[in-house]
This record gives C-alpha cells, structure tokens and sequence, in this order.
C-alpha cells in the first residue's frame, strides 16, 4: 500500500488540513496538529468540517 499523498494543504495555526485520495478512491480530509506531544489528527468526508475541527481544536500541549 502506498502512503497518502496530501494535496491542497493549508495551516490554521498548528493544525495543518489536507486533502488525499484514500484506497477506495474517494476524497478524504485531514486534519493534524503539529504542536509536539498535542497527538490531535481527525480524517474528515468533508473539507469545511476539517477546518472546522482545525479552527476549534484547543492544544494541551
């Protein structure tokens, strides 16, 4: 299997949101914190949602 290719990647302050194509050919959304030790990620069916989820997350870190 090969590894994600993300696509259209923005930042929202630590969280970065990216698109990629998943095995089953459909257009998944991404959603990662880079802070170290935050471990905050969520995979999204839509983009506004993982922007969202980026706007909003608060870090523990």
């Amino acid at each position: 299997m090969r590894p994600n290719r993300y696509y259209d990647v923005i930042r929202i302050g630590p969280v970065q949101v990216g698109s990629y194509n998943n095995g089953r050919g459909q257009i998944r959304h991404a959603a990662a914190c880079t802070a170290p030790k935050c471990g905050f990620s969520t995979d999204h069916g839509d983009r506004s949602a993982a922007e969202l989820a980026a706007r909003t997350h608060r870090c523990n870190a």
